[in-house]
């Protein structure tokens, strides 16, 4: 696999679940990380830079500070996101714009940003973590599915509109065993017994979507551009049996 010594990561929602995870992979494999999130975590990976990432202000100003510390950027993981659960009849304008100003608008602001800095000549490569909901329906994830719809939409466009200096892929999650995923099965036990009913027999691991990352910047993956990649176990979303049926919530992304 590609070393990536001497290339510059951002990821955005790097403080914990799938983003730390992601933060750590691309650190072991020799990356200068930089890690982008509201609140600095008590133990980060990397150089932490607050931002807003539903603002483009922030967004760009956080851009500055890595230019002026690193000069460049090389990867781009768009790991920020996710959204409260809801019925459509029900979802307010407030939640369903902020929803889509951090899963969306957001990742585009630091695709901009990011565009600058990357090495003309090519080779630089930005990965999106989108969702299995934003290609099929679930109850209470209208919303999100559909701002996850739409990052992939804008993935396939910037691929197209970017190439060849940056590679532009989306990554889509089926349930992952983040520390929100477990609380919401009331534990590791529940959790783990919920993962087998999947094909895999046990739901993703946050390290499992960070080798997706990996694989689709490194040199290895130099001719995949505009391409989604399901981390899902084979198969949808489990179903268990908690005081009656419940729908496994997506792994989505951290933020």
């Amino acid at each position: 696999m590609t070393s990536f010594t001497g290339r510059v990561a951002v990821v955005t929602g790097g403080t914990r679940g799938i983003g730390r995870a992601v933060a750590a992979r691309f650190e072991a494999a020799g990356a200068a990380v930089v890690t982008l999130a509201r609140t600095e975590p008590s133990r980060g990976v990397g150089r932490f830079i607050a931002a807003d990432l539903g603002s483009r202000e922030s967004v760009r100003a956080a851009f500055q500070t890595i230019a002026e510390e690193f000069g460049r950027v090389d990867v781009l993981v768009n790991n920020a996101g996710g959204a409260r659960p809801g019925a459509a009849l029900d979802y307010s304008e407030a939640a369903a714009r902020a929803a889509f100003d951090l899963n969306v608008l957001g990742a585009l602001f630091a695709a901009q940003c990011m565009h600058p800095l990357t090495p003309p000549h090519g080779g630089a490569a930005i990965v999106n973590i989108g969702s299995v909901a934003g290609t099929r329906p679930s109850p209470g994830t209208a919303v999100y599915g559909a701002a996850k719809a739409a990052l992939l939409a804008l993935t396939k466009s910037l691929a197209l509109e970017w190439a060849p200096r940056i590679r532009v892929n989306c990554v889509l999650p089926g349930p992952v065993l983040t520390e929100s995923l477990t609380a919401y099965y009331g534990g590791p036990e529940t959790a783990a017994l919920v993962g087998q009913g999947l094909p895999m027999g046990r739901m993703a691991e946050p390290v499992d979507i960070a080798n997706a990352c990996l694989f689709l910047a490194s040199d290895e993956a130099a001719q995949v551009s505009g391409a989604e990649l399901l981390v899902h176990g084979a198969g949808e979303a489990p179903r268990f049996n908690r005081a009656g049926a419940v729908d496994a919530a997506d792994g989505g992304s951290g933020g």
